[in-house]
């Protein structure tokens, strides 16, 4: 095993810890456009959730590939304390996921009640601004 291996290995976990945190920014991001209706915001972090989703799929796939001849990899090369903190950032996005998941099935009931009522408005609205 060489010690570039190991290096690029630790890399990869840094990179997947970094991954985790900027997901759960970009999902504060998304909870905070939503309050603010701010749907350019709501957009772009929806946007850039997907790219980090991606990113994460990636490098998981990377991580749980197995060693090749060349490119011998232990599991074991990661440091414990990098380790505790990439279980910490994903229990942390996981509590974030379920609160974002609420608030997206509430908005939706919200926005849902809103197009009601504005669709049985618009009746009534063309009759007061109909010539009569």
């Amino acid at each position: 095993m060489t010690l570039s291996s190991a290096r690029s290995r630790t890399d990869q976990a840094g990179e997947h810890l970094q991954l985790l945190r900027s997901l759960a920014e970009e999902l504060e991001r998304a909870m905070q456009a939503m309050a603010l209706n701010n749907l350019e915001e709501l957009e772009e972090s929806v946007a850039n959730q997907q790219d980090l989703s991606n990113q994460l799929s990636r490098l998981a796939d990377e991580l749980n590939a197995p060693a090749s001849s060349d490119r011998p990899v232990s599991r074991k090369l990661i440091d414990s304390d990098l380790m505790t903190e990439i279980r910490a950032a994903a229990r942390d996005l996981e509590k974030l996921n379920l609160r974002y998941s609420i608030l997206l099935k509430l908005s939706s009931r919200s926005a849902a009640l809103m197009a009601s009522l504005f669709g049985s408005l618009r009746g009534n609205f063309r009759r007061l601004l109909a010539p009569g």
